[in-house]
């Protein structure tokens, strides 16, 4: 049980040294280096410029997007061989911002509603730019940290980020995936007959090209719906361990390649220590509360009555005395060709590094296994998304320094440079963002009657249905409990395969929306933040410089970061998985 979690870690992080440093080798180089990136090249860029190139580059990719999805019906043949018609306005929308945001958050299944031609140009183009995007901005603003007056240029950063990182390890996973029996094909659905004489629709694809750039690029999109615990999307244990290193090999690299190019070694490697007892510690946490533990259904009480507030009496079916073993703890809702610790390891492997791709349903975790990836997106920093999981922790570590040098009465200093008032409001600023655009629409949602009906649960866990869809939304994720009604599909009613959800749109817009501002707002203000540091004079190291390359200052980090998270989530928390493992279980409507 404890030999995948401590394979798929130790592997990762022998890989994501030497990878670390050739990425720091490959993008932070002096000027264009062949006639491609002489074409790109529109010379150094400050914070301004830079973030206006960006902004003026993700719009073109939503527009892209978002025409590519309005025009499906109309795709060739061989990108449409099933023909697949028009989505709903709202779904449109909500998919193109998703996948412009590297949330991949899907209010679809993707082999019942997009052709070929939207999965390989809505979906795949942009699971190759957004996370480049997201290293782009780590690239910005460790060039700011480290002094340089310019940071850099985005169009190259991207360039690079894309042709010399993401793209050549796709092709090496993609392989290791067809190896391990992924469907590579443009082929339509198969039809076979059954051994009971019937016959069976299967939906086939360019799967491998696909689950490769979703795994390495942090992206999180699944061909099927089902994501990878679909059997064509992971096949077997061998597939699950590439694709479980492929969701964090890049986000350690990235810490190895800050290290080198801030030329202090130790103190990545504080953060990365740091990172590293978070991520175990979910692990474990999820592994004990899911893996060792039964499922709380079969040992509940007898057929019995339990009454749910604004509802109608609940009768709660009897489970307790099926013949169903639970010598290896929570089998509901995972695939067993993983092993009992996949589902838990991968839940918290998928959700520290704002991947979202699953390998068991996240809505049959036990309740207190639960809070393993809600917590991972809270804190949102440990890893995290390519690039931006080490902005978002470069944040608390601001936070950090702060407090400390509160505490002994020294200006905070990081980097050699004075933390003052308007590097203060900055970070403040990309550190709020997410409670507000989780707890707020949560809120709203709840008070306007709207989330309750779209739940497939009352109580504590309906409530964490919601709560999760917000967080994963804001925190760039994609995961779900996916026991929530946020599904319109077609925009012609009849030929969905059942009825749109009632507030499907809502959901739609409102995720939407919180996907866009939870991704945009904290990468400028931490730019903006590395750039007027970038413009201060450098102050002496002393004997009373707060030394951020020590054990203490990592104890110090850990210490700011569980605090401050606690302070913004605790309370919610304790409203879902923690009243839930409480209180009576709730097993549906």
């Amino acid at each position: 049980m404890i030999l995948l979690p401590v394979l798929v870690i130790g592997l990762s992080i022998a890989l994501s040294v030497p990878l670390g440093r050739y990425m720091a080798r490959v993008l932070d180089r002096d000027g264009p280096r062949n006639r491609v990136e002489r074409w790109l090249d529109t010379g150094p860029q400050t914070w301004k410029r830079y973030c206006a190139a960006m902004l003026l580059f993700n719009v073109v990719t939503f527009a892209f997007g978002f025409l590519v999805l309005a025009t499906q019906p109309w795709h060739p043949a061989f990108l449409n061989p099933d023909g697949k018609g028009m989505l709903a306005p709202s779904t449109i929308f909500n998919t193109a911002a998703s996948f412009l945001t590297n949330t991949n958050l899907q209010h679809y299944s993707g082999e019942v509603h997009l052709s070929y031609g939207s999965q390989l140009f809505a979906v795949m183009y942009k699971q190759f730019v957004t996370p480049a995007v997201g290293l782009a901005a780590l690239l910005a603003v460790t060039r700011g940290l480290r002094g340089d007056r310019d940071l850099g240029n985005f169009s190259l950063d991207v360039w690079r980020g894309t042709v010399y990182v993401l793209l050549p390890l796709s092709v090496v996973v993609a392989v290791l995936l067809v190896a391990g029996g992924v469907p590579m094909t443009f082929q339509g659905n198969a039809t076979v007959a059954t051994l009971s004489g019937g016959e069976q629709v299967i939906a086939r694809g360019p799967v491998a090209a696909v689950v490769a750039v979703k795994q390495l690029g942090t992206n999180g999109g699944g061909f099927f719906g089902p994501n990878s615990a679909h059997p064509f999307e992971n096949p077997t244990a061998w597939t699950n361990l590439v694709e479980n290193v492929s969701i964090i090999l890049v986000p350690m690299a990235c810490l190895v390649m800050f290290g080198r190019m801030i030329r202090n070694v130790r103190h990545a490697a504080v953060i990365f220590g740091v990172s590293l007892v978070m991520l175990a510690a979910f692990a474990a946490w999820g592994i004990y509360h899911d893996a060792a533990k039964p499922n709380p259904g079969l040992t509940a009480q007898p057929e019995r009555t339990i009454r749910v507030p604004g509802a109608d009496e609940k009768i709660v079916p009897a489970l307790a005395g099926l013949p169903v073993t639970q010598d290896t703890g929570n089998l509901e809702g995972k695939e067993l060709r993983f092993g009992p610790a996949a589902g838990p390891t991968w839940a918290a492997i998928t959700t520290v590094t704002s991947n979202g791709s699953v390998n068991c349903m996240h809505d049959s975790l036990n309740p207190l296994a639960g809070l393993t990836p809600l917590t991972g997106m809270w804190l949102n920093c440990a890893f995290g998304g390519i690039g931006v999981g080490l902005v978002n922790m470069l944040v608390y570590l601001v936070v950090a320094v702060f407090l400390a040098g509160l505490m002994v009465g020294r200006t905070p200093e990081y980097l050699g440079k004075k933390v003052e008032a308007r590097e203060m409001k900055l970070a403040a600023l990309a550190l709020l963002a997410h409670p507000l655009l989780i707890l707020g629409p949560t809120g709203l949602f709840a008070a306007a009657g709207w989330l309750e009906p779209s739940t497939s649960n009352p109580g504590p866990h309906g409530f964490s249905e919601g709560l999760y869809e917000f967080t994963s939304s804001s925190a760039n994720n994609g995961s779900g409990f996916e026991g929530l009604g946020d599904t319109y599909g077609f925009a012609d009613r009849d030929k969905n395969p059942s009825p749109p959800a009632p507030f499907a749109p809502h959901w739609d817009v409102a995720t939407g929306l919180v996907m866009l501002l939870g991704r945009f707002i904290p990468i400028i203000a931490p730019i903006a933040f590395a750039a007027s540091l970038a413009g201060k004079k450098p102050t002496p190291f002393t004997s009373g410089t707060l030394r951020t390359d020590t054990v203490t200052f990592g104890c110090v980090l850990l210490g700011t970061v569980l605090l401050v998270g606690a302070l913004m989530f605790l309370p919610v928390a304790a409203l879902g998985p923690v009243a839930e493992h409480f209180g009576p279980i709730p097993f549906g409507k």
